[in-house]
């Protein structure tokens, strides 16, 4: 083990923090405190939003937050990677007080000694693959009085492993269902967004991403896989979608199977690909989504057809109003955007939203048991009739980016 990860395991695994009281800023040293950003100012409330910052070891953890404390608190609250937890948290009263829990997954690339994830770039940034927890407030006037963390080792969890439409969006305005189907679920479940925009099957496996899965996964876990877009590029020898992407997808159920967990297939999402009459969409994954399926019928594997469901949510938004759904906005929307951004595979937070409705559906429609862990406010959602993107409120959080993700 090197000496970062024996500090790093030498660290408390349970935390309270008092947020009436003043708090320091994040150093190493002290492993807590105001991360990021400005810290808030008491005596000043806004909509400003902030983060604050844990350092613990790999591992799910506990959250326990109480909002309130001025009069007519509205937060947001927001994990790692923009993975929302809790929405629109309000109190209308200055000693009125809302608990909200959830459980966080937190991780950092390394494996085992000499072995590693292979993470990009770009990743060294993400807030996922740090050695800190990091929690975000946001919202009209987010007011936290406490946080509460503490190691849960035995609570299950749900993996997800994919590509730009699965993964922990680090920036505005790009999101994906992966970053937002937390916010469905409560402290009974875990949920690692282990996905990586451009990713294949192949090159997930290949960077040693199911490996770092495989490291913690135990009986009773799930492990969802989305893959599709970017295996359509592959143009080796033997690729495609009738041997060398199935064959990936086998690779997975066995893997997982032999740690006694539960897998789950996902048909890629469809893109915005409008055919001439501009009230339907064409078949963008050739035979890909019929090749998931297959290998979901022969392994008797749960599957969740995303490909037809957002090919129905997309339909049902129309030609126009499906833009709303995906990062698409005019010039001069964004600071230093100069050009109009017309992505349609890429989701922005209410597409994102939409989306990760879909998969709790799906979830509901497969009788999967993981269901019961879902939120009291849960209500079920059809595909045919979205939720009104008007209404959609969203706290923007300070880092955005212009850049597209890998893969398309």
């Amino acid at each position: 083990m090197t000496a970062l990860m024996v500090s790093i395991a030498a660290v408390s695994q349970t935390f309270h923090f008092d947020m009436t009281r003043q708090q320091p800023n994040y150093s190493d040293a002290r492993g807590y405190g105001y991360d990021l950003v400005a810290p808030p100012d008491a005596k000043h409330p806004s909509s400003a939003p902030y983060y604050f910052s844990v350092r613990v070891p790999d591992g799910n953890y506990r959250v326990r937050v109480e909002l309130g404390g001025i009069k007519n608190s509205n937060t947001t609250v927001r994990a790692e990677g923009r993975r929302l937890m809790a929405e629109g948290i309000t109190t209308r009263k200055k000693k009125e007080i809302t608990t909200v829990e959830f459980v966080v997954n937190k991780r950092t690339p390394f494996i085992e000694e000499g072995k590693s994830v292979k993470i990009k770039e770009r990743e060294k940034d993400y807030l996922t693959w740090d050695d800190r927890l990091t929690l975000e407030f946001n919202g009209p006037l987010p007011a936290v009085r406490s946080i509460h963390i503490e190691r849960d080792d035995q609570v299950p969890t749900i993996y997800l492993c994919g590509n730009s439409t699965v993964v922990d969006q680090n920036n505005e305005p790009w999101a994906s269902w992966g970053q937002m189907i937390t916010r469905w679920f409560g402290p009974g479940v875990a949920i690692a967004n282990h996905a990586e925009s451009g990713l294949t099957a192949r090159t997930f496996i290949g960077s040693l991403r199911l490996d770092k899965i495989l490291q913690t996964l135990k009986p009773g876990d799930y492990v969802f896989v989305e893959f599709g877009h970017n295996d359509e590029k592959e143009h080796r020898p033997g690729d495609g979608a009738w041997y060398h992407y199935q064959y990936q997808l086998k690779i997975f159920i066995d893997m997982v199977r032999s740690k006694g967990a539960s897998i789950v297939l996902c048909t890629p999402t469809e893109r915005r690909a409008f055919e001439d009459d501009h009230k339907t969409l064409r078949n963008t994954h050739g035979d890909f989504p019929e090749a998931m399926r297959m290998v979901a019928a022969k392994e008797n594997v749960p599957l969740i057809d995303l490909n037809a469901m957002t090919r129905t949510l997309f339909e049902a938004l129309g030609y126009e109003n499906s833009k709303r759904a995906l990062v698409h906005y005019p010039a001069n929307t964004f600071p230093g955007q100069s050009s109009e951004l017309a992505d349609n595979t890429h989701f922005n937070p209410y597409g994102a939203y939409e989306v990760a409705k879909c998969v709790v559906m799906g979830m509901k429609e497969a009788g999967l048991p993981i269901v019961k862990w879902l939120r009291s406010d849960w209500r079920d959602f059809s595909p045919a009739h979205p939720d009104d993107w008007n209404k959609f409120q969203w706290a923007p959080a300070p880092s955005a980016s212009l850049i597209k993700p890998d893969g398309n």
